[in-house]
């Protein structure tokens, strides 16, 4: 969806603005001036007159054969042809004056100006008239000579008419210019609000990897005085784990197996430091291997798990992992044996966990967090299964 907003309001900024450009970017600007835009509005606007010449047309012919049989339908044809013409010429312009100048703020000034705009296009709707074909005579049915009196009558004889199809034009342009702008505020606001989500979610990883850091280097202390061989290897172990971090960088998604790895090297540290203590079970369809998941979403939890469930109990306890795909959506459970008298958690883990969902799917993810029996604990994760492509799943 961010893709197809994006290009809306490309399309829109284009529609709305004619924006001056190299002529080596646009070989179709003339210093400046967009020509293939002005020839797609004027196409636009002869392809909707034009249809309803022929349907006038029609309909005066079948009018006059009741009192003017002769009235030849070709005759009346080039006649609302020439007049429906001379409106589809000057309606691209009235709508790029409406959108530069539309009836807002000065109401009455701007709607005066609009209603006296009348008389200078009824005079030049005339002079296109009378330059594509010659005036018409009604009662005759015949063709007049090209006059200065035929033109001044042709432009003052239908005023009312002509100004209808004014008033038509410019209400319609409002309004066109109107949605076009509200369009474009949504968009903006959408793109507002992604912005500050994007900003939230930045915030939010960031505020993981302190917090993962100071969590694994106190691990690593304790051994420093009993056993610094095994706290040698972990900090060995910790470094892969940052450099991990770094090379993904601001990335929000990442391939599930990428993540699974990173979970592992981190349990890995854990079983160094709790030895027999924690048990690690793993239930993983290989379907998942391509899905699709935040960055740093499952260590917290893992964490949280280790530290609050099993750590504290005398005799350990283990952890259970499993990763499925369902219907459309991927579904991560985290069991965990809970012991000693340190609460839960409901720290940075679950809560940092809880915002990324809703900054990053909305309502279409959820998160669960129960202790069912009292004796284990019980995360599970429900996201959307947005699948990699085999080739870049394996690039990744």
């Amino acid at each position: 969806m961010p893709v197809a907003r994006r290009l809306l309001a490309e399309w829109l900024r284009r529609l709305t603005s004619a924006q001056p450009a190299a002529r080596y970017n646009r070989p179709m600007m003339l210093a400046g001036f967009p020509v293939r835009r002005v020839l797609r509005d004027y196409a636009i606007s002869i392809a909707f007159w034009l249809p309803l010449s022929v349907f006038m047309s029609w309909q005066m012919y079948s009018f006059e054969q009741h009192f003017n049989p002769s009235v030849a339908f070709s005759d009346l044809l080039m006649v609302h042809g020439a007049r429906y013409l001379s409106v589809a010429l000057l309606t691209p312009l009235l709508f790029y004056i409406v959108n530069r100048w539309p009836v807002t703020g000065d109401l009455g000034k701007r709607t005066a100006a609009y209603l006296l705009g009348s008389v200078p296009f009824a005079l030049a709707f005339a002079t296109i008239r009378w330059t594509l074909v010659p005036p018409w005579d009604d009662p005759t049915s015949s063709w007049e000579p090209r006059t200065l009196q035929a033109l001044f009558d042709l432009a003052f004889s239908t005023f009312f008419d002509v100004f209808m199809l004014y008033a038509g034009i410019v209400i319609a342009a409002h309004a066109y210019a109107y949605f076009v702008r509200g369009e474009r505020q949504e968009i903006e606001q959408l793109q507002l609000r992604q912005a500050l989500a994007q900003s939230e979610l930045q915030t939010l990883r960031a505020q993981l990897h302190p917090h993962f850091l100071f969590n694994t280097l106190q691990s690593i202390s304790t051994l420093i005085d009993t056993d610094r061989a095994t706290a040698q290897t972990m900090l060995h172990t910790l470094a892969e784990l940052l450099r991990t971090v770094l090379k993904y960088g601001s990335s929000d998604l990442i391939p599930f197996h990428q993540e699974l790895a990173f979970v592992k090297a981190y349990l890995q540290l854990e079983q160094m430091r709790l030895g027999r203590r924690l048990v690690v079970r793993w239930k993983m369809s290989p379907e998942v291997e391509r899905a699709q998941i935040p960055q740093l979403l499952l260590q917290p939890l893992v964490e949280n798990a280790i530290l609050h469930g099993i750590a504290k109990a005398s005799q350990g306890g283990w952890i259970e992992i499993e990763a499925r795909l369902q219907q459309d959506q991927l579904v991560v459970v985290i069991r965990n044996s809970i012991g000693g008298t340190s609460k839960c958690g409901l720290g940075v883990g679950i809560a940092n966990t809880r915002a990324r969902l809703k900054f990053l799917y909305g309502s279409d993810a959820s998160f669960e967090f129960s202790t069912p029996d009292g004796n284990a604990a019980v995360a599970q994760l429900m996201l959307p299964a947005f699948i990699a492509p085999l080739a870049a799943a394996v690039n990744a």
